[in-house]
């Protein structure tokens, strides 16, 4: 943006780009509480939509925390990929790191994401989860970066905003178009033989708009932006975001199932925010990206706290903590059985809520050492460049 003249100091550089690890690091705590909760609170499975009459208000409210971990993930992978084109050769170097990260990320699901789901070798039921999500929209990204950024910016607007109006359009087993649509926008499984499987748990078009959205916003964390040129635009995107959720919500229609006033006022207001998350609808990214952008403006304004630093350290090598996570909680859950036996239906179990937090809180206090020791790797050995992957 062509206002853009102050060149900001060292501090602010390092401001910037310190909030962005942080507010990736957030994330990934509240995703490692959610995958707690689906390690040892099985028994309480919950549905999407979650059932008001029927899930407890604190566990509606722990899932839906872990609402904001994909759209802030997708859209700080799109801002990181325009900040990775500053410190090379522009769109080509963008494109081309874009292409390959994105099938690294798609191989990574198939195999050591997958099988830390379900330990199963050769396995018999393929998730494509949200790294699969992730992966995917980098490759199309790296196709779109080569649009002008307003079309590119525009672009993405119009799907975050508009493919809930292809929610009536579907496709049935054996149409040549029901396996693209089930990847882009139709969840559901995909059979490929007797013995294997894939359920598209992560449609991907709706997360091309988000990835798209963030690389849009990459000139507001140039070098040359003014920090707070960035914060007012952080500011008036993010509340823009959170208002025009209300405001919609307060229609009760486009793309979501209508909220109800129930007699509890608590009931009314989990009604209000059970919006949909698979694929995710626009309700449902004006809420976490609104949230998400505060949250990087307030992490940007409070740099200076040590608590920003330590959540920084889990954003900068976030491929590695959610691999090593995955395969600490099946280990967990391995032993538990094997020590405690079954204790709830054919899953071990805890029996409330606060054990499962406490769980996340003592994981990501054991995972910090070795997340930072591999963060410090990556920043050492630029010469290893496959470590940027992760």
């Amino acid at each position: 943006m062509t206002h853009f003249t102050q060149i900001p100091t060292t501090t602010s550089v390092s401001q910037r780009l310190m909030s962005i690890d942080a507010l990736r690091g957030l994330v990934i705590i509240f995703m490692l509480l959610d995958h707690v909760r689906e390690t040892f609170f099985l028994h309480r499975q919950v549905a999407d939509p979650m059932a008001i009459d029927t899930t407890d208000p604190t566990l509606f409210f722990s899932r839906t925390l872990a609402h904001l971990c994909a759209p802030v993930f997708v859209l700080l992978t799109g801002l990181s990929a325009y900040l990775y084109g500053e410190k090379h050769q522009g769109r080509h170097d963008v494109s081309i790191f874009l292409f390959k990260r994105g099938l690294f990320l798609v191989l990574l699901e198939f195999t050591l994401v997958n099988f830390a789901w379900t330990f199963q070798l050769p396995p018999t039921v393929i998730y494509l989860q949200v790294i699969w999500a992730i992966g995917v929209s980098m490759i199309a990204l790296a196709a779109l970066v080569w649009l002008p950024r307003p079309i590119l910016c525009v672009l993405g607007l119009t799907i975050i905003a508009g493919h809930n109006l292809l929610d009536p359009l579907h496709f049935p087993v054996g149409s040549a178009m029901h396996i693209p649509w089930a990847i882009l926008h139709d969840r559901g499984w995909l059979e490929f033989s007797d013995s294997l499987r894939l359920r598209s748990s992560y449609p991907v078009l709706p997360w091309i708009g988000v990835i798209a959205l963030g690389y849009c916003i990459g000139p507001w964390f140039s070098r040359s932006a003014s920090t707070p040129v960035r914060q007012r635009y952080l500011l008036l995107a993010g509340a823009g975001a959170l208002i025009g959720f209300v405001a919609l919500r307060l229609v009760n229609g486009y793309g979501e199932a209508h909220w109800l006033a129930y007699e509890s006022t608590l009931q009314t207001v989990m009604s209000f925010f059970n919006i949909t998350k698979y694929p995710p609808s626009l309700l449902f990214l004006s809420l976490t990206l609104g949230v998400g952008l505060l949250l990087l403006l307030a992490f940007e304004r409070a740099q200076q706290r040590r608590w920003i630093s330590t959540l920084a350290v889990f954003g900068a090598a976030p491929m590695f903590f959610y691999l090593l996570h995955l395969y600490v909680l099946k280990v967990m859950y391995l032993i538990s059985v094997a020590v405690f036996g079954a204790n709830q239906g054919n899953y071990f179990g805890y029996d409330s809520l606060w054990a499962v937090w406490l769980t996340a809180v003592l994981l990501a206090a054991t995972l910090y050492l070795p997340v930072r020791w591999f963060a410090a790797l990556k920043a050492r050995r630029r010469d290893m460049g496959w470590l940027k992957y992760f």
